[in-house]
């Protein structure tokens, strides 16, 4: 049976960090690009970060750049959101999502992904 299972959201205060984590089950990462998305409330979900199937492709989106870090490890069937310096507009229910893909790039086009996690609540807030 195909799960995604993101885990690690929260309360922060604003400059804090989260480390968010995927797991996937019922399948094998190694040819899946994954994904990471986020939907705050009134707007549309949108892309955050991706990783290729071999962890060489990565994006970010403008918002996110420097400040997190997306990894992943396919021994354990894992994908990573770290989230250093975070900011209230951060604030958002974030998903993890699995595409199957062989590419050495990734995509944040979120109707080409697969398999997709409920979603964990990451609020930044003093």
């Amino acid at each position: 049976q195909l799960q995604v299972v993101e885990s690690g959201g929260g309360l922060v205060e604003p400059g804090g960090s989260l480390r968010l984590s995927c797991h996937y089950s019922g399948f094998t990462l190694d040819a899946y690009g994954l994904g990471w998305f986020r939907q705050a409330p009134g707007k549309q979900r949108e892309s955050v970060s991706c990783i290729s199937s071999s962890g060489s492709g990565i994006y970010y989106t403008d918002a996110v750049k420097g400040r997190f870090t997306i990894s992943r490890d396919n021994t354990k069937n894992m994908v990573y959101l770290q989230m250093d310096s975070m900011k209230p507009e951060d604030t958002a229910v974030y998903y993890c999502a699995a595409r199957f893909s062989g590419s050495r790039f990734c995509t944040h086009d979120q109707s080409l992904y697969d398999y997709w996690g409920q979603g964990t609540q990451v609020t930044v807030s003093s």
